[in-house]
């Protein structure tokens, strides 16, 4: 793989910004006072990052991108969160376009490295 580190890896990287975002979007007056969906999503972006992280310590390819997988699902989460958020009008669009694409990033990152580590490595 050549990575050393966890944090080298380009959808762990996506994955901390999103967890950032995703804190900073849920300060907004009324998304912190849901408390319910405030905390789930916010621990769907938490687990996006985790997973990676986790996945990297793993011993088998396979192993990892079944996390990779795990990662990629906790973002979808997060962006199905987000439809609530807004629909609640806790959120600008603004702010749910750049929040939902920065999961959508994330997601996109962890499907290209898992089509990396499923081809033979020479």
């Amino acid at each position: 793989m050549g990575v050393r580190r966890f944090e080298d890896l380009e959808c762990w990287q996506a994955a901390r910004t999103l967890v950032a975002e995703t804190y900073e979007l849920t300060c907004f007056d009324q998304f912190s006072r849901d408390f319910c969906l405030r905390d789930q999503i916010r621990r769907a972006a938490i687990s996006v990052m985790a997973n990676i992280a986790e996945g990297f310590g793993v011993v088998s390819d396979i192993e990892f991108i079944r996390f990779l997988g795990y990662s990629s699902r906790s973002a979808i989460e997060v962006q199905s969160h987000l439809y609530i958020a807004i629909d609640l009008h806790y959120i600008l669009p603004e702010h749910f376009d750049a929040t939902f694409e920065r999961c959508q990033e994330c997601i996109n990152k962890c499907r290209a490295f898992i089509k990396y580590l499923k081809v033979p490595q020479t």
